[in-house]
């Protein structure tokens, strides 16, 4: 493993923290090029301290440790993640007997140097115990392949010799500060403590050298692994098919979230499918060297402890892949169960049994998919995972893996301390739900995916227009993020090019819950001057398009069997056409007959297929819309008016005297995504009232 401290960077830091003591910032530094390093640590694992004197307020001179605050990513952690305590007082705690994690947690509270900081690390206390200034403590990939070994100690001591201490699993807390403290006065000469199914501490009286020893100890393990591996004879590999991704993501998640609709919750999907991935899943004994517990418990709140492997070499049709998924999903909720209640019996404890659903699939000839009740719960889960993975491949070339068991498991998924750091779900109307918009480049989309989003929803945009695509994205990026948000290149008049949108959201997501038919084109012409060209190009998009994407989006529907919504973006003009119109106004009246069509079709598999008429909508912030681009000049000519003048017109003809915006038809879209009626074949007007459009 490559060192990266930099004394120039280290300045740096010094530099950019005045306010703090040298020390802090130097462990900022350090505690940052650990945490950017995957191998050592992920996704708010680990932790760092550093011992120091600070002035209080009396201007007397304080002993204080500040460690890794709860919740912080070392890989991005500024000075105020790293909260500040009582040393003198910690230390004394070490005459206990007995610490509950509830007093500990107090205890931590009641001697910070400063209310408002975070709560500190749950393993501050082995951190205050051991001498050192500077302590980092991670989760390495080369360490932990050596300690979940069934001879683990006699590979550790080969790998990293004399100087680095070993430690059976001990659950975080007050007994590992204490035995930790124990084995350091016993061998006070060690560099390291490894802590077995868990990681490794490495300490020294400044910030590189403790950093530097993490390097170093972590490279040995690397480098003996390493020499391991080259006498290893090739694994013979197993000859697939690969399955097909937009069959089996909805097919799978549907069956994750069958059941779920009424709680408005589920599951997101995401398919890893790299060359290493598959390449791993192919060996003849795949299921036997990666169906097994995790590298260390810290992860079971993330990714259960076990995956399910799954094979579909031998399915012929969609039914058997469903009824394979089916019966494995069936047959690890039915041990899951008989794992949580074999755990509260023995242990004569109660507890509120967790969902029984896995979150890691590793199929043979596809990939690594994951699941989570976010997409960031689906990308840590897929981290770990991989790593897991690749932590296993290493360590079969010395050994056999021997995982947890099942009691330290349990007490580490059911520890309240632990269970703080998934946090509180907030549930919104369109929480675990994947929409695909298409005509994402336009204004109307800026409002539909931004209301989408709101609630919940992952959003895909389409276009068949790049750049605007872009714009549109990067707007709604920035007010959301990008982790629920997605953009694709679709175009609707190209079944061919819909079937791959569906198909990526598939792999993106896991499949498709709302399907929002929004790409229209317009033409200016009268009937008489109308040329059959222009005529099928309108056509080809506002009512061919739609026809293809709810076309395109039924498989997927029919896959995941927990229904779903179609809302097709019609327009007022289905009711209310307008002369020199004609080809607008027919291909949207088409579009939404077929929007009717699918309603009466659709409803045997769930799916609700609903319209919206809205009106006038000229732009979204800097987005412009499209129609209107082309549309506006015309109109504008004939009433003698300017832009301002257009929109005037447009709300002062309806009788609300409402500015319809793109926002209006997205909190419609929202209204029939979340199924706050059981409504389907129903027109919404978004239009502030126009007499003349009103549904007949």
């Amino acid at each position: 493993m490559k060192n990266r401290y930099d004394q120039s960077e280290a300045q740096q830091y010094i530099n950019r923290y005045p306010e703090i003591p040298e020390d802090v910032a130097l462990r900022v530094y350090t505690s940052r090029i650990i945490g950017k390093e995957a191998d050592l640590v992920l996704h708010g694992g680990g932790n760092t301290s550093v011992k120091t004197e600070i002035k209080n307020i009396l201007g007397e001179s304080v002993e204080a440790i500040f460690i890794k605050g709860s919740g912080w990513d070392l890989s991005v952690i500024e000075p105020q993640g790293f909260p500040a305590l009582d040393l003198n007082y910690l230390r004394k705690l070490r005459v206990l007997e007995e610490l509950s994690d509830e007093e500990m947690v107090n205890q931590f509270r009641t001697h910070l140097l400063d209310a408002s900081s975070p709560n500190p690390s749950i393993e501050t206390l082995v951190h205050a115990f051991l001498p050192y200034k500077f302590i980092d403590h991670s989760h390495a990939d080369a360490i932990v392949a050596l300690t979940n070994q069934e001879k683990a100690d006699e590979h550790i001591q080969k790998a990293l010799g004399d100087k680095a201490a070993i430690l059976p699993f001990i659950m975080p807390g007050f007994p590992l500060a204490q035995k930790t403290a124990e084995l350091f006065e016993k061998n006070p000469h060690v560099e390291c403590i490894i802590l077995k199914n868990h990681g490794i501490f490495t300490f020294g009286d400044d910030a590189q050298s403790a950093y530097d020893n993490m390097i170093k100890y972590v490279t040995m393990a690397e480098d003996y692994l390493a020499e391991a591996a080259k006498q290893v004879e090739p694994v013979e590999r197993v000859e697939i098919v690969p399955p097909d991704p937009a069959v089996i993501m909805p097919i799978l998640r549907g069956a994750l979230n069958r059941g779920l609709e009424e709680e408005g919750d589920g599951f997101y999907l995401q398919l890893r499918d790299d060359a290493a991935i598959r390449e791993v899943f192919d060996r003849v004994d795949a299921v036997e060297l990666l169906v097994s517990g995790v590298l260390t418990p810290d992860h079971v709140i993330r990714t259960k402890n076990l995956p399910v492997f799954l094979d579909f070499s031998w399915c012929d049709t969609e039914e058997t892949i469903r009824n394979e998924i089916e019966t494995a999903l069936g047959e690890y909720s039915k041990a899951y169960e008989t794992y949580f209640t074999t755990q509260v019996e023995g242990k004569g404890v109660s507890r509120t049994m967790l969902d029984t659903m896995p979150r890691v699939f590793m199929v043979r000839g596809l990939g690594l998919i994951t699941a989570g009740r976010s997409m960031k719960d689906v990308r840590i889960a897929a981290d770990i995972a991989e790593h897991t993975i690749s932590t296993k491949v290493q360590g079969s070339c010395i050994g056999s893996y021997a995982p947890l068991a099942d009691e330290s498991i349990f007490d580490m998924e059911y520890w309240s301390l632990e269970q703080v750091k998934l946090g509180t779900r907030k549930m919104a109307h369109l929480q675990s739900k994947v929409a695909l918009v298409t005509g994402g480049g336009g204004a109307i989309a800026v409002g539909i995916g931004r209301q989408l989003l709101k609630a919940g929803a992952c959003v895909v945009l389409t276009d068949v227009d790049q750049e605007r695509l872009q714009r549109v994205e990067q707007g709604l990026a920035a007010e959301f993020g990008s982790d629920r948000l997605a953009a694709l290149h679709m175009d609707v008049t190209n079944e061919l090019s819909v079937e791959n949108a569906f198909r990526q959201t598939a792999t993106l997501f896991g499949g498709v819950d709302v399907v929002v038919p929004n790409a229209g084109l317009a033409h200016v012409a009268k009937l008489a001057d109308l040329v059959d060209e222009d005529f099928q190009r309108v056509t080809a998009v506002n009512m061919f398009g739609v026809f293809k994407v709810i076309k395109g989006a039924e498989p997927l529907l029919r896959r995941q069997n927990t229904g779903g919504d179609i809302i097709v973006n019609s327009s007022k003009n289905v009711f209310s056409p307008g002369a020199s119109f004609g080809a607008y106004s027919a291909s949207k009246a088409g579009a939404h007959q077929l929007g009717k069509i699918a309603a009466l079709e659709m409803a045997e598999i769930g799916v609700r297929v609903n319209m919206i008429n809205a009106d006038a909508i000229f732009d979204a912030g800097e987005v412009s819309s499209g129609l209107w681009d082309v549309v506006g000049p015309d109109r504008m000519r004939s009433r003698n008016l300017d832009p301002e003048g257009l929109k005037e017109y447009y709300r002062q003809r309806n009788l609300l005297k409402s500015t319809v915006t793109a926002d209006h038809v997205g909190n419609a879209v929202v209204f029939f995504a979340a199924g706050f009626t059981p409504t389907t074949g129903a027109t919404l007007p978004v239009d502030g009232g126009v007499p003349d459009a009103f549904p007949r």
